[in-house]
């Protein structure tokens, strides 16, 4: 069950991102062999922190802390399931959204990091639809508006009852004085094709659209009398569970409780670390890379489930990353090392790509590529330090990559280890392709965008241990000082960046890091960033006579009418 709790040596309240369907208090999760059935029915007293009812089964971020866990342990725990079919336990609605009440109390970070998190949860499950054989059928039994119907917009198919009074709608517009931020716009026009006039008619009617209009307008798939609901959901779903590629017999695998250590300034875990700095507002994470070499054959990694090393560092460092964007939001540098063999993670990383065809490796590097891309989208500034004893190498190289500046030292540590091996960094099958950005392109790739040669040049020495001179010289790090710089340079550099206006850092990190070509996630996390966060601190939305501040209140909001 997602909490917030307290740790007595902070004093504060952290969101945990941890949870089990045993303490689920929001969602129900079914499996019948090929059918899975996840049913919302959200908790009206069970809110992530006080002051608000999660009425209608509106929604909260613990709601979807829960739907995250059962969106992970449908495709860990039950390869199996071929269909997921997503309902509603209340009648008559199936989702209202989130809850106003809720968004109009939270600050503004909060606001934004919650709907962030929304939006990578809906893109793991067409993740899970497009790359595992599980597709997402949206049931919808009842009205979906706002973030509701942005939910079923995930789903492969949708259905909706026809009732004279079921709609899908997104009415943030009208009421809120906002936007479909987390991706319903996006996905109505690029995903499923709706016509712009179109679009801009049903995003501003608030009551939404239902029966044969909203099949003709391509908001949903079918529209299907109560009377006959039952029968054609389990028919459809049937039908997609036919077409899928998951295998017949396999067995899942537990998803065993994370271990983590919290205190005012350690996360721990078993392969990852953090040290938070306040002072320096500095985040300092350690990856360790694996401590023995990996197991023979698909076989091994099955039988070492949740422990092989792979998926081990990947939850931890999945959760970290949830972890502090939500309860430290005033560490903005986050600063990576690791430590271990680089040959052992090349090791575990071709024992991956050489089993592909299996659906647990095949799920591993599904949950690798999309830990990092949670790591692209955060709005942090990333330093990678490569030193001796580092061990970045394939798929750990991709946090060097994934950094906005990497320093590479030239050299050892004279004065502390004169005999030690010069650090190196190591391209590997997993930097070439497996694990894309939001943009669909390697981040290698995104790197060198538009400069084939320099991308042909790295990818003729794949397998090499590159020391700093040729690292720096192929554009793979930023900067290779020395010994006798590398300390200065480092602390300019992480010092300078902490002075820097957190909100220009922001913007301008989020408008390097997608380079090439616009897919569906750059636009949906291009928009989150820029426009809603925009919008969400104007006065028309959350001022005190703002649209949010005034909703449920019966008092119209009073706008600033300039157009900006």
């Amino acid at each position: 069950m997602s909490t917030v709790m307290s740790t007595p040596e902070s004093g504060t309240g952290h969101v945990d991102f941890r949870a089990d369907p045993s303490g689920y208090r929001h969602w129900r999760l079914a499996v019948d062999g090929r059918i899975a059935t996840l049913t919302m029915d959200v908790d009206e007293q069970g809110g992530l922190v006080p002051g608000y009812e999660l009425k209608l089964n509106s929604y909260d971020l613990g709601v979807d802390i829960e739907l995250y866990d059962a969106v992970q342990r449908l495709r860990f725990e039950h390869p199996e399931v071929r269909t997921v079919v997503v309902t509603s336990g209340k009648e008559k609605i199936f989702c209202a959204g989130a809850n106003i009440r809720m968004l109009a109390a939270s600050p503004h970070e909060w606001k934004v990091n919650f709907c962030k998190f929304t939006n990578e949860t809906r893109n793991g499950i067409e993740d899970a639809t497009a790359n595992s054989g599980q597709t997402y059928l949206a049931a919808l039994n009842g009205t979906a508006s706002g973030g509701g119907y942005e939910l079923a917009l995930a789903c492969e198919h949708i259905m909706l009852v026809d009732d004279r009074s079921s709609a899908v709608s997104l009415p943030e517009l009208p009421l809120l004085g906002v936007l479909p931020g987390t991706g319903g716009l996006t996905r109505v026009t690029d995903k499923r094709h709706v016509r712009r006039d179109v679009a801009d008619y049903f995003a501003t009617r608030a009551e939404g659209v239902g029966g044969k209009k909203a099949v003709a307008w391509r908001l949903v798939d079918e529209v299907v009398p109560r009377t006959s609901w039952e029968e054609r959901v389990a028919e459809r779903a049937a039908e997609l569970a036919a077409r899928s590629s998951r295998p017949e017999d396999a067995q899942g695998i537990r998803l065993t409780p994370l271990e983590k250590v919290r205190t005012a300034t350690e996360i721990t875990y078993r392969h990852v670390s953090a040290r938070l700095d306040r002072t320096a507002r500095t985040a300092e994470i350690t990856v360790r890379g694996p401590e023995t070499d990996p197991p023979a054959g698909a076989d091994g990694i099955h039988r070492q489930g949740a422990d092989f090393w792979t998926l081990a560092v990947t939850r931890e460092l999945d959760d970290l990353i949830l972890d502090l964007r939500t309860n430290e939001t005033e560490l903005g540098t986050w600063v990576f090392r690791t430590s271990g063999d680089a040959g052992r993670v090349l090791a575990y990383d071709r024992l991956l790509l050489d089993n592909a065809d299996d659906w647990l490796a095949n799920e591993i590097v599904l949950y690798l590529k999309r830990t990092l891309k949670r790591l692209d989208v955060t709005s942090r500034s990333l330093i990678a330090l490569i030193e001796p004893g580092s061990c970045f190498a394939g798929s750990l190289l991709e946090l060097a990559l994934a950094a906005d500046r990497s320093f590479h030292l030239a050299g050892v540590f004279e004065e502390i280890d004169p005999d030690a091996e010069p650090a190196a960094i190591t391209v590997g099958p997993m930097n070439l392709g497996p694990l894309p950005m939001g943009n669909d392109l390697p981040r290698l790739a995104t790197r060198f965008h538009g400069d084939p040669g320099a991308l042909a040049a790295v990818r003729d020495l794949a397998g090499k241990a590159l020391e700093a001179e040729d690292a720096e010289r192929l554009g793979l790090v930023t900067f290779a000082p020395d010994d006798i710089d590398w300390e200065e340079e480092v602390r300019i550099g992480i010092e300078e960046r902490a002075g820097f206006s957190p909100d220009a850092l922001t913007g301008l990190e989020a408008n390097y890091r997608f380079a090439g070509p616009e897919t569906l996630e750059t636009k949906i996390f291009g928009r989150l960033t820029a426009w809603q966060n925009w919008i969400f601190t104007r006065p028309n939305a959350s001022g005190p006579d703002g649209a949010l501040r005034r909703y449920g209140t019966g008092r119209r909001a009073d706008f600033d009418r300039k157009r900006v």
